[in-house]
């Protein structure tokens, strides 16, 4: 994939291209916003990072011309911390915002969700399941909790996605055990279950007293 990164400063320009370039993606670098404008039209990007304070176009006007004839991905970069400058960024159609100074890891990390989830919207047949930070990929059958990935066993995975798909909606236990291990569900049968749930809870953080994703409905099954 091929991102646009726009930044007048070279030092910080040059740190995240080189992360990007160490997660395999093509990065074109500019300087000021006329050069951008002209790599804008004449090459097909997967996102852009547009600083906004440039030394001849600003980011914002940058991001209205992208959004004229583009829908890929625009995260905004700037020194500013004023609350109107993001929501400035925002209304315009940029898609995330972060605040200078930044680790790069963070930003790598922006870059990497802003594209899973441009591709519901693209012409890629993917289905992403989406629950408050959580994101599971039905196809890559990859697995994402705010930005960090979770490796998840084949059933640890199937058990997640089922929950997912029936967000709000009580799953009982015999119909996710047939579901699941696709086996006759008997008493003890319980019992697996409860292991690989209190399994996907360690993995997801979550082994509080009062859970934040799947939670237990007593005498009837689980939920997310």
């Amino acid at each position: 994939m091929k991102i646009l990164m726009v930044e007048d400063e070279q030092e910080i320009s040059e740190l995240v291209a080189f992360y990007l370039n160490n997660e395999n993606y093509e990065v074109d670098t500019c300087e000021n916003g006329q050069t951008a404008l002209a790599k804008i039209a004449e090459t097909e990007y997967a996102l852009a990072i547009l600083d906004v304070m440039l030394p001849d176009i600003s980011g914002f006007e940058l991001c209205k011309t992208i959004r004229e004839k583009y829908t890929y991905p625009v995260i905004m970069l700037t020194a500013k911390g004023e609350e109107i400058d993001k929501i400035t960024g925002l209304t315009i159609g940029a898609d995330d915002y972060i605040t200078k100074p930044f680790r790069p890891l963070e930003l790598v990390a922006r870059v990497k969700a802003q594209l899973r989830r441009a591709t519901q919207y693209s012409g890629i047949k993917r289905q992403v399941l989406v629950v408050k930070g959580l994101e599971l990929d039905i196809e890559k059958r990859n697995v994402f909790l705010n930005e960090e990935e979770l490796f998840l066993t084949p059933l640890e995975f199937s058990i997640l996605k089922l929950l997912m798909e029936r967000k709000d909606q009580v799953v009982s236990s015999e119909e996710l055990f047939k579901e699941v291990w696709g086996e006759k569900y008997f008493t003890n049968s319980n019992n697996t279950i409860m292991v690989h749930i209190r399994h996907l809870r360690e993995k997801m953080l979550d082994t509080g007293e009062k859970h934040q994703y799947i939670q237990t409905v007593w005498g009837v099954g689980y939920k997310i």
